[in-house]
């Protein structure tokens, strides 16, 4: 029974150690899943950022895989196998060190899967694919075990040394060191072609995602080989008698290994790979096997069937610059697929394809966004967000001309006319509305008329303008219904304000002096005191 594509079994044992707090035990068992796919990216790139942190234990990252290849479900052995090959290949070289200097390995050699055939072939599709992949889970992990081991010998993968004419490790490296390390290489490609798989094997997601790192794996490891017997030939005639019969028996090897190349690259172009992306294999003359063979016998004091004559030398000579040639160009070809990042993906994807999708998405994306976020948008979406939202909406057009009420703001300067219809008993202590004096303020002209007649007819409207006797002057009728006090009756007590001459002539001229009806020592006009 299977819940999502994982089996309950997966659940249980992530749910545990989520409980457990731990996090790297339960990627890893994420990564290497009963499910019968390729191991999920985000599981390897989380593994891979592990190892990179100086915090995580790389020999416990590397403890929990190899227990993980002990399992008896064939699926999870293998996703635990590519696991460590992809963090091998991406992951921090701590983790390679670590595999190299331990004595812990993978220990499948007899490994076989006999559950799916017991049960009737139900436990997966297929019925026998789990017996029919032990074979390549037993060579994938003998190649594995044998990459660690070359890293042992030689202290760095030959994956990622440098390659090219220029700055090749190999190429650059003298004959002594060249004999000993070619060796090790070949060891390694030997157990890497020893996998052997055919097109029709391929069946399934798991063993398709381990053929493409190990195609990952032979275009640098058949770059790398191959500057090294450039190399090789190049200092051959110089070589003593036992080097130089070292360096025959490894071109030897070398002849066979390359046609086994060309067997993989063939199975890699009948499963899907762009024969664009396979590089071509250019062999060497087979006349050049004759003229090294001639010089090891010339060097042994052996017969030949020709003096060893400068015309031969001469000969030996062209042979080693087309073979030198011919294997350059191979050896260009292997290096510029080896430098290309298209196989650097987890599931085999094109990484320019996966560009152009992501840039594609992220273009729909900012769109929406632009449609959805944007409040100034045209539409109903943008009307339905003004709408709704009170800090967007603009105030409505017939408030336009309306006043503005500044509550805290310094009061503006009354015109003449409004002075001169106020009178002192509209306020007897001076208290005044200022927020209804706002409303006659203007700037003058015309607006001034508008805002006396705005300003009239608020106060008009307001119960505290005409009732309380605070202030009525701005309206008539408010003046008129005063029932605080009459003009007559503050005459008569507190006296006539207003100057006499002022009468007739229109509004109350300022002199700057202010009578003040408390002031009970005030002289009047004779210079008499008041009575």
């Amino acid at each position: 029974m299977t819940m999502a594509g994982q089996t309950i079994n997966d659940r249980l044992l992530a749910a545990r150690h989520s409980l457990a707090g731990q996090g790297l035990a339960k990627s890893v068992c994420k990564a290497t899943t009963e499910e019968c796919i390729g191991p999920k990216k985000k599981h390897l790139d989380y593994l891979v950022h592990c190892t990179n942190e100086p915090n995580v234990s790389i020999p416990h990252l590397a403890n929990l895989l190899i227990e993980r290849s002990q399992n008896a479900n064939w699926v999870v052995v293998y996703k635990s196998l590519i696991t460590t090959h992809h963090l091998m290949a991406y992951g921090n070289e701590r983790f390679m060190q670590y595999l190299a200097s331990s004595n812990s390995t993978f220990n499948l050699s007899s490994f076989l899967d006999k559950g799916t055939v017991q049960d009737g072939g139900m436990g997966v599709p297929g019925g026998r694919m789990g017996y029919d992949m032990s074979p390549f889970i037993r060579r994938y992990a003998k190649y594995l075990n044998e990459k660690s081991l070359s890293y042992r010998a030689m202290a760095f993968d030959f994956c990622k040394v440098k390659r090219g004419k220029e700055e090749g490790s190999l190429r650059s490296m003298n004959a002594e060191k060249l004999l000993k390390t070619l060796p090790v290489l070949q060891a390694q490609l030997d157990a890497l072609l020893e996998f052997d798989c055919q097109s029709n094997d391929l069946s399934n997601g798991v063993i398709n995602m381990s053929f493409m790192l190990l195609f990952r794996d032979l275009i640098r490891l058949f770059a790398c080989y191959n500057d090294g017997i450039i190399n090789l030939l190049e200092k051959y005639f110089d070589m003593n008698k036992k080097h130089a019969r070292d360096a025959l028996d490894l071109y030897k090897k070398f002849l066979v290994r390359m046609d086994r190349v060309g067997e993989f690259l063939k199975v890699a172009e009948n499963v899907g790979i762009d024969k664009g992306d396979i590089p071509d294999l250019t062999k060497a003359p087979s006349s050049l096997l004759d003229a090294l063979e001639q010089h090891l016998a010339t060097l042994e004091g052996r017969k030949v069937s020709a003096a060893n004559t400068p015309t031969q030398s001469s000969s030996n000579q062209r042979n080693v610059k087309s073979a030198v040639s011919a294997l350059s160009s191979t050896s260009s070809a292997f290096g510029t697929a080896a430098a290309s990042s298209k196989f650097d993906t987890t599931n085999g994807i094109d990484e320019q394809l996966k560009a152009q999708v992501l840039a594609e998405e992220e273009a729909a994306m900012n769109q929406y966004k632009s449609k959805v976020s944007s409040p100034t948008s045209s539409g109903a979406a943008g009307a339905s967000a003004a709408l709704t939202n009170p800090f967007l909406s603009s105030p409505p057009a017939a408030q336009a001309g309306q006043p503005i009420v500044d509550l805290f703001g310094a009061a503006s300067a009354q015109p003449a006319a409004a002075a001169a219809a106020t009178k002192a008993s509209d306020d007897l202590l001076q208290l005044g509305n200022p927020f209804a004096d706002m409303f006659e303020a203007s700037g003058g002209g015309g607006g001034a008329a508008a805002a006396g007649a705005t300003g009239a007819a608020l106060n008009a409207n307001n119960l505290w303008m005409h009732n309380n006797g605070f202030n009525g002057a701005s309206v008539s009728s408010a003046a008129a219904t005063n029932a605080f006090v009459s003009d007559s009756n503050f005459s008569s007590v507190f006296g006539n304000t207003e100057p006499a001459g002022n009468a007739g002539d229109g509004p109350a001229k300022y002199d700057g002096a202010v009578s003040s009806p408390f002031d009970w020592g005030a002289t009047d006009d004779d210079g008499g005191a008041a009575q």
